[in-house]
């Protein structure tokens, strides 16, 4: 069986991080899925799904480590392109992937006691998306 979903976000831009183990943990919770798999899809290549302890300092930490790795104000080729300015978010998400998978075991995600799934947003800008959630797998007896 294949259930599918959504999640919408609204992000104030770069390194929003959005804890949406709720969202998921409740769509798999009313799917009638007992055993199977999730997946959180972010249709779009300046966006990222991962898992983190979902507290202040490591968001801090993670604004400042990967703003580093990828920062926002050197000159990318991709801006050259488009004329616009979110190259490093681009590489961001291609590091991070648009998408994350939990194990489902009977209807509960398998994870664990400090681990969150979260949204990043690698964009530059404020974004609405609508995250892709599908639940494969068998039906509860």
């Amino acid at each position: 069986m294949v259930k599918t979903s959504s999640i919408p976000v609204r992000t104030r831009g770069q390194f929003d991080i959005i804890d949406i183990t709720d969202a998921v943990r409740n769509i798999a919770g009313e799917s009638g899925i007992s055993d199977g798999i999730v997946n959180i899809f972010c249709a779009g290549s300046t966006g990222a799904i991962t898992t983190i302890e979902y507290e202040p300092g490591l968001k801090a930490d993670i604004k400042e480590y990967l703003g580093r790795l990828f920062p926002r104000d050197e000159n990318y080729r991709h801006h050259e392109t488009w004329g616009d300015d979110n190259g490093s978010g681009h590489l961001l998400s291609a590091l991070l992937k648009t998408s994350f998978t939990v194990p489902v075991v009977k209807s509960r995600l398998t994870l664990g006691t400090w681990q969150q799934i979260v949204f990043i947003e690698c964009d530059t800008r404020s974004r609405s998306r609508d995250l892709i959630v599908q639940i494969v797998g068998c039906c509860a007896d």
